[in-house]
């Protein structure tokens, strides 16, 4: 179990072995984690912490081949990714982290080699209005401008799904899923898993990979 940042454990978990992180760890914080594991017949990590720490954990495990770990994620309230995949938060997380079942799912990273498990989302510089293009697969989303993008997983296929934010309030917000959503911009901000990237980009591809994950339900 991996445990990131300042977050409290909950009683189901308090038996299991533990290592300890940043809110969001890097590529050093796995090291004892994957130790661990690669002594145990079929490896599970369980990660209590934010949607941040279990993209982190997700492109470590896809970066170093290992996502035949079956991966559980434990949040102290729901979040994006908990509302995503559909998990409880918790001590009832914590219950299906232990006794849960792993399922294949959809793996969505971005041109960076980064894993998206909740949300990514797009705007202009300081937050304006986003100027460009995009596209969900063949379907334009946005030509022009517009005031956002919101990108997530989905735990079926083709994997992900888009949607640019309304003209209005009083219309119904459209979603259009797909393999691959690609963007190019004169300058975007991107906020992934709430984690901002830090500088502007011209361009941005979010997809499906070439492999699943294996993710605790």
């Amino acid at each position: 179990m991996l445990i990131c940042g300042d977050v409290p454990l909950p009683l189901p978990l308090g038996s299991i072995s533990t290592s300890s992180a940043p809110s969001i760890p890097d590529k050093d914080h796995f090291d004892e984690v994957f130790s661990k594991l690669q002594v145990v017949p079929d490896p599970r990590l369980i990660v209590v912490g934010s949607d941040a720490a279990l993209a982190a954990t997700l492109t470590r495990l896809m970066r170093t081949e290992r996502l035949h770990i079956e991966l559980a994620y434990v949040a102290e309230y729901h979040s994006d990714a908990t509302n995503t995949y559909r998990l409880s938060a918790g001590a009832r997380g914590a219950r299906t982290a232990l006794k849960g079942t792993a399922e294949r799912v959809p793996l969505i990273r971005d041109d960076a080699g980064i894993a998206l498990v909740g949300c990514a989302t797009v705007t202009g510089p300081s937050g304006g209005p986003l100027i460009g293009e995009a596209y969900a697969d063949d379907t334009l989303l946005f030509s022009g401008t517009t005031a956002k993008i919101d990108i997530t997983p989905t735990p079926q296929m083709p994997g992900l799904r888009a949607s640019v934010e309304p003209r209005s309030r009083w219309l119904p917000r459209r979603w259009v899923e797909g393999r691959a959503v690609q963007l190019g911009s004169p300058a975007a901000v991107l906020t992934r898993d709430e984690v901002p990237h830090p500088r502007e980009l011209v361009r941005s591809t979010f997809y499906r990979h070439d492999q699943e994950w294996l993710l605790v339900r």
